[in-house]
């Protein structure tokens, strides 16, 4: 308790700039992904209404839907952009450059929800959705390499775990703001739609007092005097050489550079077994059911005999328990490490989708296990949390170096975007033919990730981003070669992330 309060005195800089980067970081996406959905009725409403008043007639329903069904799915098309983009901007321009005017588009998009519905316009709710995606894609592309940079190397998981934090947060704030009885009623929904500009008005205030990250400035930069301020404002007095030695470390082993397009990254064979991660972990995160669950869990509680106006309160104690358990694992991540908690995750959710989907095959011959299956969509949402949601981005961020980051989190973000469209297009029709054993799908999926998980990544635990470098060496090079490359660092390039 006592190290954890000097912990906390000590580094009061870097959890001030952690927790300003998460509202304005990972918070908007998952607010946006859970609180569109409550006001979907009223939105379409006022979409039939519009055009009755500009053209004398109703839209047809098949109409409706399609508009609704773009006004959702182009948020992914603004991410995606985004995320395309953002790997250059910040190369060209720095994260914290990129990230102020990410809240300039926020403030402007959440303007456009916020009017929509005294202009008389449904376009201005497209164009908004469109502009949450475009910043949500940067923010997410952003987030876990800034806070990443900023932190030192003991607390580096805890840091990068708060991006699930601040998303899971968002989620569940999404959830309590989307109810009836706050502002997901006919009259308040533009408010619930806007509510993301005060998180961005914040940020765009705040983050201007805080530094680049220490080893941007020095690798990147070159600035040793800016380097050591931004130290000594986000960790403090207290003897941080270690650390900077292997800042130091990792800018020798970068000094001769060579600039490679993005595609020329999958080429790289020092980075090769690093990208098989960050497209397996990445895919897994996204397929791994989470988002199915919450999709099939209305129906569950439905035939569990839930009243319908409780339901909504039932899917955020599900929310909740996704946000708790990130919480949890941001706590645990430094004392059990980032392998553990993602193949442990990755094994509990395998068990829980097959009970799941045999208590769901079964729930018409036994009216009980309607009962079992809520519990276990509650089990299921806690292992993700406490497993795969929090370490997934620690990961990621510490199994690639500096000069190659940005590229990396290029990749990062559109695989995360690109599976997010992707599910949300063709998982209905995956119900309507599976029913129940929609999860089979997913199941193979986790279990093809934790067995690649468990053979072959190392931990990264406590290591240096060299350390880091020379385990995965053992992967792409072979053991014997990995020795002479540690001595002799294969070229190290800095990417300009441009397609």
């Amino acid at each position: 308790m006592a190290n954890c309060l000097s912990d906390l005195l000590q580094y009061r800089g870097l959890f001030q700039m952690i927790l300003v980067l998460g509202i304005g970081g990972s918070f908007p996406y998952g607010f946006h992904i859970s609180a569109i959905s409550y006001p979907s009725l009223h939105i379409r409403t006022f979409i039939n209404e519009t055009w009755i008043e500009r053209y004398g007639y109703p839209l047809h329903p098949e109409t409706i839907m399609l508009l609704w069904s773009f006004i959702v799915s182009v948020y992914g098309i603004g991410g995606l952009l985004g995320s395309l983009y953002c790997g250059y901007l910040t190369t060209k321009y720095r994260k914290k450059k990129c990230q102020i005017v990410t809240n300039l588009i926020m403030l402007v998009a959440s303007l456009f929800m916020a009017f929509c519905k005294m202009a008389k316009s449904f376009e201005m709710i497209l164009i908004g959705r469109f502009l949450y995606g475009m910043g949500t894609g940067f923010s997410l592309t952003i987030h876990p390499q800034y806070v990443g940079e900023i932190s030192p190397k003991k607390l580096r998981g805890f840091s990068n775990s708060t991006l699930a934090v601040f998303l899971t947060l968002g989620k569940v704030l999404g959830q309590i703001f989307g109810l009836r009885e706050l502002l997901g009623n006919e009259s308040l929904w533009p408010l619930l739609l806007a509510s993301t500009g005060l998180t961005a008005l914040i940020q765009l205030i705040m983050l201007p007092f805080f530094p680049e990250s220490p080893s941007y400035l020095l690798i990147q930069e070159g600035n040793e005097d800016a380097f050591m301020k931004a130290i000594k404002q986000l960790w403090g007095e207290g003897d941080h050489q270690a650390e900077i030695d292997d800042i130091l470390k990792e800018k020798a082993a970068t000094k001769s550079t060579k600039t490679l397009r993005v595609l020329e990254l999958f080429k790289e064979r020092s980075l090769r077994w690093q990208l098989y991660f960050l497209v397996t972990i990445m895919t897994s995160l996204q397929l791994s059911g989470v988002n199915a669950i919450y999709f099939y869990s209305f129906e569950v509680f439905r035939t569990a005999r839930f009243e319908d106006y409780l339901i909504p309160y039932i899917s955020l104690g599900v929310g909740t328990c996704e946000c708790l358990s990130s919480i949890v694992c941001s706590s645990l991540i430094e004392r059990f490490g980032r392998r553990m908690l993602l193949c442990g995750g990755y094994v509990l959710m395998i068990f829980v989708l097959i009970l799941l989907t045999m208590t769901l095959s079964l729930q018409h011959q036994f009216f009980w296990m309607h009962y079992f299956s809520v519990v276990l969509i509650f089990l299921f949402v806690i292992c993700y949390g406490i497993g795969p949601s929090g370490a997934t981005g620690a990961i990621i961020t510490e199994i690639f170096s500096q000069s190659c980051r940005p590229s990396a989190f290029l990749i990062y973000g559109s695989i995360s975007w690109v599976w997010l469209f992707v599910l949300g297009m063709i998982f209905p029709y995956i119900v309507e033919s599976l029913g129940s054993f929609c999860y089979l799908i997913f199941l193979g999926i986790l279990v093809f990730s934790s067995v690649f998980t468990y053979l072959f990544l190392p931990e990264t635990k406590g290591k240096s981003i060299m350390e880091i470098k020379g385990e995965f060496n053992k992967l792409n090079f072979g053991k014997k070669q990995a020795v002479n490359t540690e001595n002799n660092l294969s070229k190290e390039h800095t990417f300009c992330t441009r397609l």
